[in-house]
């Protein structure tokens, strides 16, 4: 399992009071636990928070806002993603507005990733 120092566990917690439109309804799919999954959001990882995390399977879910494409952002989620890669953490990226298309085919999606 993976946590983090308390710095990113109070940070965890601030993210989960404070979760975006698109967070906010993929939360609402997932904690439905499609596919019999169970998943925790804001989830401590390290130096990182991650959206959601499926501890059975080590996937880590993270929903990109336009911010995620602007400035030093694009090479600070490629590092992230190295280190959750490096611990066996499969990352799936999911841009923010596709949540507002097809949230079921998302679904489908990520239990499929899931499930490898």
């Amino acid at each position: 399992m993976l946590h983090g120092p308390k710095s990113t566990q109070d940070r965890a917690a601030r993210l989960r009071r404070e979760m975006s439109l698109p967070e906010v309804l993929l939360w609402q799919a997932l904690r439905q636990r499609p596919g019999g999954l169970r998943f925790r959001k804001q989830h401590p990882a390290g130096a990182y928070v991650l959206d959601f995390f499926c501890p059975r399977h080590s996937l880590a879910i993270e929903v990109d806002g336009e911010v995620h494409a602007r400035g030093d952002r694009p090479q600070r989620d490629t590092d992230r993603d190295e280190w959750l890669v490096s611990r066996g953490i499969t990352v799936l990226r999911i841009p923010a507005r596709e949540v507002f298309g097809d949230l079921d085919a998302i679904v489908r999606h990520i239990v499929h990733t899931a499930r490898g």
